[in-house]
């Protein structure tokens, strides 16, 4: 009967861990780091390089 016990709390558990990995703030988002060639500048309006006038 224990062992029954045991892996039944080990499946509640292991059902748990992606839920609670969310609620910890773990939401894979990644940002890209953009680099301009030089005299631009990013603008990310247009999603693009743009020129820098001086």
């Amino acid at each position: 009967m224990k062992m029954k016990t045991l892996f039944a709390a080990l499946a509640v558990a292991a059902g748990l861990t992606p839920a609670l990995a969310l609620a910890q703030g773990c939401d894979h988002e990644r940002q890209a780091q953009i680099s301009c060639a030089e005299g631009q500048s990013w603008d990310a309006t247009t999603r693009s390089c743009v020129t820098v006038g001086s």
